[in-house]
């Protein structure tokens, strides 16, 4: 079954908030060989003038995830994961992510393509902080395999 086109446009629930820990940034930092001190140091990241550690510009994939898996269990999206790839990363930030954000992340699907027999699907993961403020919008392209002929 192709992707679904009429998928272009929808908006999901915003997903339950995550609460940015300060271990959660420092792991993630360590397992993208991440070097800054502000991921790492509250005293270094006070410093430069942020309340907790800043998380490395990668970290909201770990967000955009809960975002993404409403997506591919839509009923109607005809997305088999077995053939997905992902296409690209991007990020828009208004702000760092520091330690003790809460984060509230709603998805909102943007583009469908089709090239060469394959889909593209584009999303945006906006996220927002406890008080409503835009922090970072996550866009991601997956690219679904066409059935090999």
């Amino acid at each position: 079954m192709p992707v679904n086109p009429d998928l272009q446009g929808r908006e999901f629930p915003p997903v339950a908030p995550y609460l940015v820990g300060r271990e959660k940034v420092r792991e993630f930092a360590r397992a993208v060989f991440a070097t800054s001190p502000l991921n790492y140091s509250p005293e270094a990241a006070s410093a430069a003038g942020y309340s907790d550690v800043v998380a490395p510009p990668t970290f909201p994939v770990v967000v955009q995830e809960a975002t993404l898996a409403q997506l591919l269990a839509e009923p109607d999206a005809g997305i088999d994961f077995t053939r997905v790839v992902h296409g690209d990363q991007r990020f828009a930030y208004t702000r760092p992510i520091v330690a003790g954000d809460e984060l509230t992340a709603t998805l909102s699907v943007t583009s469908i393509k089709t090239l060469g027999g394959h889909s593209m699907v584009t999303s945006e993961s906006t996220m927002v902080d406890a008080s409503g403020g835009h922090v970072v919008t996550a866009i991601s392209t997956l690219v679904i395999r066409g059935d090999e002929s």
